[in-house]
């Protein structure tokens, strides 16, 4: 396989900077199907596609009426390893001299991140804000997080000039949906049975779904979810709080039928029989399927102290809850228990929208145990500078209420905090409690083990996301739980591959960013055990990179308007080469475009 799961080569990183675009495309997608308000399933009937069978492809240029041609650069305005976004049309065009030349989509289809400014090495472009990969010869997503590949468009050079052809709509979307195999084994006549059956519709479960489709099969899929919506973008409920369902869809409803997907919604499978290979849901319906992927995440730990039951002291898990958060914070008092991503977050958010917004934290500084010191206290100052009121190395001890509903938090450092409203986000516990009579093997603490190939204890069962450990390959396959968005991506597709015999492994390095204040952080790597930070930059103007080290090995790196750096230690990460502690000590960076020792 390509993009994460090939073999580490040499490194070798350019990158040429243009100013970058803030507009993002908007998906479209055709539709059709049939659908009950419960589950969505396609309709129609295809031949099967064999797993050493290729998907037809449709050709990108319907017409010339459809397209625009035009000579966008001379032929030696681009050198070998550059990158240039360059005019077609009423659109844009990201030129890649890799070897050949190549004309792709230039905004990664995720967030609409500017490509150009991203790291080019290996054949793919990796996008520099939070890490997704595309194949430079094919558009194709090799790495994650997102769903959707590059449009791939024709170059041709005629007297030392570079052309490219493009279709208009394709340069209006700058996405692509790989192409998906039809299902032929409908629900209708098959409804207590299934070839696949996925518990948990986040991005490891649908991500599963996709690529079985793309891989070409074509048998019954069912995802099943607690939520009451389809699919949507987790990591934006702590940053857009206001955010409705809708607009937090990775995927309309349209799409599911499209492609015989079936999503059942406020679905609990309570216990799997993996004798039998059956689930059991809440209301007593029975489903057997073939094969399972369990990826039911998590759930967010709750307060246990006094008054722990009053109203208006919430967690965040769904669009409902972030919604009522930001309704009841509006112009009253709100208190944020826990100084991790989720909490600083939520807080962020709500300083336009609150009258107090006050963070409660045992540790010293915010993100001590991911971040360091240092970087933790650069972040609690600019949260300072934003009128939030910090209680650190305390924990709650009351909630009081006023008929029946918040009205303070009582510390245990004697401080009483006026609350409408108080956010817990303590961290969370793997939601594997309907697994513990399964025979499926879990750990101590709740985790589902699987291997490189995201494999359980029992044949035929693999699992991937929050609630799993798995050996990190770069980190000589220390067992780690990652509960971050793109590996919960990168997880689903390995499981996929292997339900259909594939032998792909889990081999991407952990990306993750956080947004605070119109401010990004981001981080690559897997920082747990760090001894030691080393920061260059300047961390009052919030410019800077740290690179967290264990010993005399980098481990993880974090950056603030410092991009893309952290897309290009990753980069080096995943070619399989290690840095030295050295090598950033000194503040030269050339050890990146492998000009250093």
């Amino acid at each position: 396989m390509g993009g994460c799961f090939s073999k580490p080569k040499p490194v070798e990183l350019k990158i040429e900077v243009v100013l970058p675009e803030k507009d993002r495309g908007k998906e479209e997608l055709s539709t059709s199907g049939k659908g009950s308000p419960r589950a969505y399933q396609g309709n129609g009937a295809a031949r099967h596609f064999h797993a050493d069978e290729r998907l037809p492809a449709p050709h990108p240029y319907p017409g010339a009426q459809d397209c625009v041609e035009a000579a966008v650069c001379h032929v030696k305005d681009l050198e070998n390893g550059q990158m240039r976004e360059v005019e077609l049309g009423w659109g844009k065009v990201l030129l890649v001299k890799d070897g050949e030349l190549h004309a792709l989509g230039h905004k990664c289809p995720h967030y609409g991140a500017p490509l150009v400014k991203g790291v080019l090495s290996r054949g793919r472009v990796r996008c520099p804000w939070h890490g997704a990969c595309f194949n430079v010869s094919t558009g194709d997503l090799e790495d994650f997080p997102g769903l959707d590949s590059l449009h791939k468009f024709q170059v041709k050079i005629e007297k030392e000039k570079v052309h490219v052809r493009a279709s208009k709509q394709a340069l209006q979307l700058q996405r692509r949906t790989k192409v998906m195999a039809t299902c032929i084994s409908p629900s209708a006549g098959h409804s207590v049975s299934t070839n696949v059956l996925i518990v948990g519709a986040g991005a490891a479960g649908l991500v599963c779904a996709e690529t079985l489709r793309q891989e070409g099969f074509s048998d019954r899929i069912v995802l099943c979810t607690l939520d009451r919506h389809l699919p949507y973008d987790r990591p934006k409920l702590s940053k857009s709080l206001d955010a409705q369902p809708e607009q937090l869809a990775l995927r309309p409803k349209e799409f599911f039928r499209a492609h015989g997907i079936e999503v059942l919604t406020e679905a609990q499978v309570v216990t799997v029989d993996v004798r039998n290979k059956k689930a059991v849901f809440k209301d007593g319906f029975k489903l057997e399927y073939s094969k399972l992927l369990l990826a039911p995440g998590s759930s967010p730990k709750t307060l246990s102290c006094k008054g722990k039951d009053v109203e208006n002291v919430l967690t965040i898990r769904t669009p409902e809850d972030a919604n009522r958060v930001v309704r009841l914070a509006r112009g009253r008092n709100a208190v944020v228990v826990g100084a991790g991503f989720l909490g600083m977050e939520v807080a962020a958010y709500l300083t336009e929208k609150a009258h107090s917004v006050s963070v409660v934290e045992v540790e010293e500084t915010p993100f001590r145990r991911f971040l360091g010191e240092r970087v933790g206290r650069a972040l609690m100052k600019m949260f300072e500078n934003n009128r939030v009121k910090f209680y650190m190395q305390t924990e709650v001890s009351e909630l009081r209420a006023q008929e029946g509903k918040l009205k303070e938090v009582v510390l245990k450092s004697s401080k009483v905090v006026r609350a409408d409203v108080c956010v817990v986000g303590i961290g969370a516990v793997p939601a594997t409690g309907f697994l513990r009579q399964s025979g499926i093997s879990l750990d101590s603490r709740g985790f589902i083990p699987v291997n490189k190939m995201m494999q359980t204890s029992i044949p035929g069962v693999f699992a991937a996301g929050d609630a799993v450990t798995f050996p990190l390959a770069w980190r000589n396959n220390r067992r780690v739980n990652i509960p971050h968005w793109q590996m919960a991506h990168a997880q689903g597709r390995v499981a996929a591959q292997n339900m259909l015999a594939q032998e792909a492994e889990i081999s991407t390095v952990p990306y993750l960013w956080t947004a605070m204040f119109g401010k990004s952080l981001r981080y690559a790597g897997y920082g747990d055990g760090f001894d030691d930070v080393i920061i260059q930059g300047d961390l009052d103007e919030l410019k800077f990179v740290a690179f967290y080290t264990k010993g005399d090995e980098v481990i993880s790196v974090a950056s603030m308007n410092y991009d893309p750096i952290v897309s290009k230690v990753a980069e080096v990460l995943a070619s399989g080469r290690t840095i030295r502690k050295r090598e950033v000590e000194t503040g030269d960076m050339s050890w990146l475009t492998g000009k250093g020792s």
